[in-house]
C-alpha cells in the first residue's frame, strides 16, 4: 500500500517553527519556519520561468542555504532533483543532462558562470535570477507520496559510466528512520555537514534535519583547523566524514579532546586503515564507521556504539530495516555483498540492462565484496572489480592500504594492480609521503614485517596527490592510467 503523508518541510515547520533548522559556518541562521517560507516562494518563482510538476531539475551547487531552499522549493512542485557533482567536466555533465532529460538546471551564484560557459544542452538558471522573479499563483504539494521519485544521483563513475540512481521518498525516509534507531536522537543535536549534498552521503543529513527537527551545521568546503573548531565550540554532536577527512582530523587535534556531547563521528567512503581506528579508540574519538552506496540512500550498515571499540575494522550490522548476505562465498568465506530494504533504490534510470544486472528478488548485488564474521558483522574487503589475483592468490588492495598507513612514512596511499607476466598480477602503491627524503626501501621493510610476502607492492610510486572523488573515495581507474 502508498503511503501518504504531510509534506515533510510543511510539518516540520508546524512542529517546530522557531527551532533552528540550518546554521553555517559564516553566521547565517533560519529556522524551519523560515526555511519554509523561502522554500514555498522560490517554489513560486521557479513556476514563473516554466518549472512545472513532474519533471526532473538539475541542481548544480556546493554546500549553501539556498542549495537547500532549492531542493525543497523543487519538492513543493512535485519535481525531481537531479543532484550534479560540481566536479563534472563538460562531457560527463552533459551526459548526465541528457541522460535525465531535465527541464532546467539551477546553479549556485558562484558557479552560474563555469556551467553556462560549459555550453551544457539545457537551460541554466542561477539562483540569483530566479529570486528576481515575480512569484506565480500556483498549487503547492501539501502531501507526498513515499513512493514518488524525489532525486536522481549519478553513480561516481569509478566503475565505469555513471548510473542515475533513482530514491524515492520512501528511500530518504527510510534511511533516515533506520539511522535513527540505530544512533539514537537527541532535541540537542546538531549534524556537521561538511560532505558534499550533491551526494548521498550529505544529502542524507539534510533529510534527517527534516524529518528529525534537529539543526544543521553547514560548510561549504572541508576545512581541517575549522571543522574541528566547530565541534569544540559550535555544540556539534554528530559529524559525517571519510576516512581521509578523518585521519586529518585526528592529526589536527593532537592532545585535545572532544567535548562529551560531541557523541557521534559517522565515518564512510569505503575500508577504514585499521591503526587510524586503533587511534581513535585510544583517543576516545566516538567513530562509527559504516557501509553503503548511492544505492542505498546512504548507510546500510553501521557499528553501533556498544560494538565500535571489540568489532574495530567492522562495518557492523545492518540497520534495522536492512538485510544483508554474501553470494557465493569462496573458502575464506568472501563473496558479493548482498543487500536488501525500503532505503534501497528500486532501480537504475533509462538502464534496463543495469537492473537485470544489479536486482534480483528485492537484492542489491553491490559489487562489493565481504565477508561477515560468527556474530553477522560485516567486514568490507574490496570492489570486485579492484581484486588483484597474484600467483593465483586474492590480494586485496585495502588490506595493503591500510597496514601501510601504520607507516610513519605514509601519508596516503592507494594500490593497484598491474599486468605481470609471471604471477599474472602484481601490486603497486601510489604513495604521498609524509616526510621528506623517504625511500622506497623504508617502506618495503615496513611492508615485508607486516604482510605476506605475496602481498608486499612490487613496486612504490611516490606522487603529490591520490586522484580522489568529491566525497574522496579513491579513483582506481586513474591510477591505472598514471601507470602507463
Amino acid at each position: 500500500m502508498n503511503t501518504v503523508m504531510p509534506h515533510w518541510l510543511t510539518k516540520r515547520a508546524y512542529l517546530s517553527p522557531e527551532q533552528v533548522a540550518i546554521e553555517t559556518h559564516e553566521g547565517e541562521v533560519l529556522t524551519f519556519l523560515q526555511l519554509q517560507e523561502k522554500s514555498k516562494s522560490f517554489a513560486r518563482k521557479l513556476a514563473s520561468v516554466g518549472v512545472r510538476s513532474g519533471e526532473n531539475v538539475g541542481i548544480f551547487s556546493g554546500n549553501e542555504p539556498q542549495m537547500i531552499i532549492a531542493i525543497h522549493a523543487l519538492s513543493y512542485l512535485g519535481c525531481t532533483c537531479v543532484l550534479l557533482n560540481m566536479r563534472l567536466t563538460e562531457t560527463e555533465l552533459s551526459y548526465q543532462i541528457k541522460d535525465s532529460n531535465m527541464s532546467y538546471l539551477l546553479a549556485s551564484d558562484s558557479e552560474y558562470k563555469k556551467v553556462t560557459e560549459m555550453n551544457v544542452p539545457v537551460e541554466v538558471l542561477s539562483f540569483s535570477m530566479i529570486k528576481t522573479k515575480q512569484e506565480k499563483e500556483v498549487s503547492l504539494v501539501t502531501e507526498i507520496s513515499l513512493d514518488d521519485p524525489f532525486t536522481i544521483v549519478y553513480t561516481s563513475g569509478t566503475t565505469g559510466n555513471p548510473k542515475g540512481v533513482v530514491h524515492t521518498y520512501g528511500n530518504h525516509w527510510w534511511s533516515a528512520i533506520s539511522s535513527a534507531l540505530n544512533l539514537g536522537l537527541s532535541q540537542n543535536d546538531k549534524w556537521l555537514t561538511v560532505l558534499p549534498m550533491f551526494h548521498v552521503g550529505g544529502f542524507s543529513i539534510c533529510m534527517r534535519s527534516i524529518i528529525y527537527g534537529i539543526s544543521m551545521y553547514v560548510m561549504e568546503k572541508f576545512d581541517v583547523a575549522e571543522v574541528n573548531e566547530a565541534i569544540f565550540s559550535k555544540n556539534i554532536t554528530i559529524a559525517s566524514v571519510v576516512t581521509v577527512m578523518l585521519q586529518q582530523l585526528t592529526d589536527n587535534l593532537q592532545d585535545q579532546a572532544y567535548p562529551e556531547t560531541f557523541r557521534c563521528m559517522l565515518l564512510g567512503g569505503g575500508p577504514v586503515p585499521k591503526p587510524l581506528l586503533e587511534t581513535c579508540a585510544e583517543r576516545n574519538i566516538p567513530v562509527f564507521q559504516s557501509y553503503g552506496l548511492t544505492e542505498t540512500s546512504s548507510q546500510i550498515v553501521t557499528l553501533s556504539p556498544r560494538d565500535a571499540l571489540k568489532k574495530l575494522g567492522s562495518a557492523g550490522k545492518p540497520l534495522f530495516p536492512g538485510q544483508l548476505k554474501i553470494h557465493q562465498p569462496d573458502e575464506d568465506g568472501v563473496g558479493e555483498i548482498l543487500v536488501k530494504g525500503p532505503m534501497v533504490t528500486k532501480g537504475y534510470l533509462h538502464n534496463e540492462q543495469a537492473n537485470t544486472e544489479s536486482f534480483q528478488n528485492g537484492w542489491l548485488a553491490t559489487g562489493d565484496l565481504g565477508y561477515v564474521d560468527e556474530e553477522g558483522f560485516l567486514y568490507v574487503v574490496e570492489r570486485r572489480t579492484d581484486l588483484i589475483i597474484s600467483g593465483g592468490e586474492n590480494v586485496y588492495p585495502s588490506e595493503i592500504e591500510s597496514v601501510l598507513s601504520g607507516c610513519v612514512h605514509v601519508k596516503d596511499i592507494g594500490v593497484i594492480g598491474k599486468k605481470d607476466d609471471k604471477w599474472g598480477e602484481i601490486p603497486v602503491a601510489f604513495i604521498v609521503p609524509s616526510t621528506k627524503n623517504v625511500l622506497k626501501e623504508e617502506i618495503l621493510k615496513y611492508a615485508e614485517k607486516h604482510l605476506a610476502r605475496y602481498k608486499v607492492p612490487k613496486e612504490i610510486k611516490f606522487v603529490q596527490e591520490l586522484p580522489r572523488t568529491a566525497s574522496n573515495k579513491l579513483m582506481r581507474r586513474e591510477l591505472v592510467k598514471m601507470l602507463s
